[in-house]
């Protein structure tokens, strides 16, 4: 019997053969890799990178694609399958002591922000990821500053990662079709960081606060988290809004609120 894809999941299997086609060209999997996916379904792109890698790591919830995907797709090589939900699996299991992980995955679009900050957490784990994901969303984590999708995705994103929207792909290519666009994401853990951050939760809540309401200027956003002559020892105009600064920028006001507080 075909499984029917579950809405409380976030189902829409792959299967546009040419899609596919150039999802592993961009991946690109080598022998002796670590590759992992983030919810195999029913296998569309893990059949391509257990055929190129010779061994995959895949974490799918869904108990009942588990066999299926076992039968169909375990003679072809070394297939390791886990189920649990990604957003509570901890990656850095996974990594062995010579290499990190390169991570794949059509992700459930209604956790995929969840899901991101998750791997963001991991990244010590992670060498890259390739991940299909609403093209809103996408969009949202390679804008630049000044672009109306610019916004807390982007700075949370792009401050850890160097971020490229590589392919837009139309929902016929799914099953069932969704409802909006996707795209094909690669994001690439910078090492080092150019502009590495004293306290990754403070930066947090500074970026929250401020893109919180974007509509205000900076002074307004961030009354209560940053005070103004911090702002301004930044080298930031209180006037200014949040979508008008750059990564560089929120990472010099967070050091130096953090450095302020230490003191």
């Amino acid at each position: 019997m075909e499984h029917r894809a579950r809405k409380r999941f976030g189902q829409n299997f792959l299967h546009d053969p040419l899609v596919i086609d150039r999802i592993h060209a961009a991946i690109d999997a080598r022998p002796g890799e670590r590759l992992v996916e983030i919810g195999p379904g029913q296998g569309a792109i893990t059949q391509g990178l257990l055929t190129r890698s010779g061994a995959l790591d895949v974490i799918e919830l869904d108990r009942d694609l588990i066999e299926p995907l076992r039968q169909r797709l375990g003679g072809l090589g070394e297939l390791r399958i886990h189920n649990a939900d990604a957003l509570d699996f901890d990656l850095c299991t996974l990594a062995d002591s010579e290499g990190a992980l390169r991570l794949v995955g059509n992700l459930p679009y209604n956790i995929s922000t969840p899901l991101l900050f998750h791997f963001l957490d991991q990244l010590d784990a992670l060498q890259d990821m390739h991940l299909m994901l609403q093209k809103e969303v996408v969009d949202r984590i390679a804008a630049e500053p000044g672009d109306k999708t610019y916004g807390r995705l982007s700075v949370m994103i792009q401050s850890r990662c160097a971020a490229a929207s590589l392919f837009r792909i139309g929902p016929g290519a799914f099953k069932p079709a969704p409802k909006v666009e996707s795209a094909f994401l690669r994001l690439r853990p910078l090492r080092p960081l150019p502009h590495p951050i004293d306290d990754p939760r403070l930066h947090g809540r500074i970026v929250a606060a401020a893109f919180g309401q974007r509509r205000k200027t900076l002074r307004n956003s961030l009354s209560g988290v940053v005070d103004l002559d911090i702002i301004e020892a930044a080298g930031i105009d209180p006037k200014r809004r949040a979508e008008e600064l750059d990564v560089a920028s929120y990472t010099r006001l967070a050091n130096l609120a953090a450095s302020a507080t230490a003191d």
